[in-house]
């Protein structure tokens, strides 16, 4: 683990949950978190203004836990955002993911009279009237059945510190509800995007545009004592007001240190499972090349004995029939020629 991770640097740590909270979840950085998400989908969708909606999605009987999101937000266009940050890996992370996605378009279709009602009303911070209120139970019964199904899309952001074996070894993985051979989108409601910060590894130097930049400060940002002067966009003036440690309450103080020890205990923990299993790895291979090296050896001993032997044998068995040839009166001459031998290993005999 780099040393700088036990450090408390100006800003406060964007992957604590606090921390995250205090940059992101407050009606005071709903700017911020529009500009970050409008970056995120550039080119797919422009947000004006969101709401923050309450975080926890109610369970439906006591056997049935809620799920409670770490930002959880509608649109003014009435599409609805979840942002989740997870600092560790878990098992089946991406299954929960699932699940909250799921979840929240559930939801959607359990009363869709008081959606719609609560939306209009959170758009324009007024009451409906009795026509409008009409209106609507009007349009519900003339297409009822069809009516209740209508989905508004449901984007989900999930900022990972760690690398997830079941996306691919990249940044930022998107995914839609899409056919498999064309690759054409076949609903636009379910919206997932992934980013695994250990797979962003530019410098600031090569972040050109404010979306990169924005990736690179939440990555490194605990670790300064000061915005580096490269970041000159208003946003991260906003941004270094916020996250500033010194600026904190004294109640987010608190919670934020409790949270960023929990971090660093997480971090310790997981660095010291990730060189247990290095050493592990290394002592059964050491063992293994041994086993390995030692039946090797053995049987290439046994090939280089064997070979050897036999070809002892035949020297023997040469030598006993030179023997023989030669009590028998055949010349030196003939016995090399029958035998192979030389001159002088017939001398000797």
């Amino acid at each position: 683990m780099r040393n700088e991770e036990l450090t408390c640097g100006h800003f406060v740590n964007p992957f604590t949950d606090i921390g995250f909270k205090i940059i992101f979840g407050q009606p005071a950085s709903k700017e911020l978190l529009i500009t970050l998400l409008n970056e995120l989908l550039a080119g797919e969708h422009q947000i004006e203004n969101l709401t923050l909606l309450d975080k926890e999605n109610h369970s439906d009987n006591m056997a049935d836990a809620g799920i409670i999101y770490d930002l959880y937000c509608l649109t003014t266009t009435g599409e609805y955002i979840i942002v989740e940050m997870q600092n560790r890996f878990h098992s089946n992370f991406l299954d929960r993911t699932l699940f909250y996605m799921c979840r929240a378009i559930g939801r959607q279709v359990e009363n869709i009279r008081e959606k719609r009602k609560k939306e209009r009303e959170l758009r324009t911070d007024e009451p409906m009237t009795e026509e409008e209120n009409d209106l609507m139970l009007r349009e519900e019964k003339a297409d009822y059945y069809g009516a209740r199904y209508k989905l508004s899309t449901v984007y989900g952001i999930f900022l990972m510190n760690f690398r997830e074996p079941g996306l691919e070894a990249k940044f930022r993985t998107d995914t839609v509800i899409a056919d498999r051979e064309s690759g054409k989108t076949i609903n636009p409601h379910f919206r997932q995007i992934y980013l695994q910060f250990p797979y962003f590894e530019k410098e600031l130097n090569e972040c050109e545009t404010l979306y990169d930049k924005l990736i690179y400060t939440l990555k490194n940002m605990q670790h300064w004592n000061r915005m580096p002067d490269a970041l000159k966009e208003q946003v991260f003036n906003r941004l270094e007001e916020l996250a500033a440690v010194a600026n904190l309450s004294m109640e987010d103080r608190i919670a934020y240190d409790k949270a960023l020890d929990r971090y660093r205990v997480s971090r310790i923990v997981e660095e010291d499972a990730r060189r247990a299993g290095w050493k592990q790895g290394l002592e059964e291979g050491w063992e293994k090349g041994l086993e390995e090296g030692r039946a090797k050896g053995m049987a290439e001993g046994l090939e280089k004995g064997m070979a050897e032997g036999m070809e002892k044998g035949k020297s023997e068995e040469k030598r006993a029939i030179a023997h023989n040839l030669k009590a028998l009166g055949l010349t030196s001459e003939q016995v090399q020629a029958a035998t192979g031998l030389s001159a002088r290993e017939i001398d000797l005999l």
